[in-house]
């Protein structure tokens, strides 16, 4: 093929991923940021020698790291250091009581016949059933569903799929504690999901994790994303800082390069937009292009919570706790932070906490004696019209308290540095619609076929990598994403 030049738009996972592959085999790329540095969504905080992860913590399928690695003849252990994570979550209940998650099947065994023992068969089967689901052969790479006919060839599939059970519904024809069922069910929530609404191919996940691990990079997320951007400044690509693109330039249908915010133009063969998708059909694309991607259609879809963030450092270490790396907290009812976050639309204090503690894996990212953290609580998305100019500093001061009260004594007189964000950081600096955190859910009606495609319907040499598009979110989906539009560009 001739090469091609390429204008990416956001230099994120999706971003650079197929940056890498399209430069690896010739292309001439270029990518665009608004921000001051690369990562898009997973943005580097770094005050006073604490460094805070802005994006994914816990990075799971390295095999798509490899791959997209290998594209260029590289490995990724020669750019970044990943190491395993073990457990992978320490989930707490109310009362202070921890499950931990972990490849490690007759530990969790154990774990399941102290706290439930009438749940340990039960819980042998679930492992069975899960072990069962059939996995891609090694460097099988999934096909992006862009034609209609991709939709019928897969109708059969989708029909079984449908009648399959939730995921909080698979785990119950196994479990019968509640706690354990939440234990075992909270995966979705990680990618902005709803565990009582969940395409059953989020099961793989939990498959590809007991397979593969959870893994975390030594300095934190930055040192995948700067091992990436060597990547790419190697294969002679050019990322542009500070650069917003505020136009997409169409001739005919076709997109023929961008407009930047400074008015000047580049030019290019091809676009990928690793923006928010409804961003890019409703900002950047001109209306009288938006003919099967119309804003009716994004109103209609339904989008994931959005999310209120801490991160904190401390002058003192925390090791004499019981916290673990990644610590799930799960106060009851569970079901009803589910129905206030995603239906309700209001604030559901401390029901569900995900507590990030680095520092017990990686000293670097903290002085010396100190302590990084982040918590990330689940919120509604910016449908619910909370004022949170208004309310951000009463809802740090809630979770605060809590983790003061059960996990952290005396946290708040030793927080030394601390940055939060709310719901306005992801509508207004990361553009994405209404704030959601994770783009449109991961339900069965907007999955597959059903999602926005990786190759637009209105402009033909548009192309789209991200949460918001094929497969969905999460790290492992990102990068797929990434490799289907290498696919669907070099088909």
């Amino acid at each position: 093929m001739k090469p091609k030049k390429i204008v990416i738009i956001g230099s994120g996972f999706g971003g650079l991923s197929v940056g890498c592959l399209l430069a690896a085999r010739g292309h001439q790329v270029e990518i665009f940021e608004k921000r001051d540095q690369p990562g898009g969504r997973a943005y580097t905080y770094t005050f006073n020698q604490f460094t805070f992860d802005g994006g994914p913590s816990v990075i799971t399928g390295p095999n798509l790291l490899e791959k997209i690695f290998k594209a260029a003849g590289k490995k990724p252990s020669d750019y970044f250091q990943l190491v395993p994570v073990n457990p992978f979550y320490r989930i707490f209940n109310s009362e202070g009581v921890f499950f931990d998650y972990s490849n490690n099947i007759p530990q969790m065994q154990a774990q399941v016949a102290q706290l439930s023992p009438g749940d340990a068969a039960g819980f042998k089967k679930l492992m069975e059933a899960l072990t069962a689901i059939p996995s891609k052969k090694p460097g099988e790479l999934p096909a992006p569903q862009t034609r209609m006919l991709d939709l019928f060839k897969n109708a059969p599939a989708l029909i079984k799929l449908g009648n399959e059970p939730d995921l909080y519904e698979f785990v119950s024809q196994f479990i019968q504690d509640e706690f354990l069922k939440h234990a075992l069910s909270f995966h979705p929530l990680l990618i902005g999901s709803n565990p009582f609404n969940t395409h059953p191919e989020l099961l793989m996940n939990m498959k590809m994790e007991l397979e593969t691990g959870v893994f975390y990079p030594i300095g934190g997320t930055k040192s995948i994303i700067a091992g990436m951007v060597k990547l790419f400044n190697e294969l002679k690509g050019k990322i542009h800082l500070n650069t917003e693109v505020d136009q997409i330039i169409t001739q005919r249908g076709r997109a023929t390069g961008v407009r930047l915010k400074d008015q000047s133009i580049v030019q290019a063969d091809l676009i990928i937009s690793n923006a928010d998708t409804v961003h890019t059909y409703q900002s950047l694309i001109a209306p009288a292009l938006q003919k099967k991607n119309r804003n009716q259609r994004f109103k209609n879809m339904e989008y994931s919570f959005s999310l209120f963030v801490i991160y904190f450092g401390t002058k003192r270490r925390y090791t004499d706790t019981n916290l673990a790396h990644h610590n799930i907290i799960l106060n009851a009812p569970y079901k009803k932070l589910i129905e206030d976050i995603f239906y309700r639309k209001r604030l559901s204090p401390n029901s569900f906490l995900y507590l990030h503690m680095p520092t017990l894996t990686d000293a670097t990212i903290a002085p010396e004696g100190s302590e990084s953290f982040y918590v990330m609580s689940p919120v509604p998305n910016l449908q619910s019209k909370l004022d949170w100019t208004q309310i951000s500093r009463s809802y740090r001061d809630q979770i605060l308290d809590y983790l003061e009260e059960h996990f952290l004594p005396d946290i708040k007189a030793n927080i030394v540095v601390e940055h939060h964000l709310t719901p306005l950081h992801f509508d207004q600096t990361l553009n994405s619609y209404l704030g959601a955190a994770y783009g449109a859910q991961n339900i069965p009606q907007q999955s597959n076929w059903f999602r926005p495609h990786n190759q637009s319907e209105d402009i033909r040499n548009l192309y789209f990598v991200g949460a918001g598009t094929q497969p969905g979110a999460g790290l492992p989906a990102v990068l797929y994403s990434a490799l289907f539009v290498d696919q669907l560009i070099n088909k």
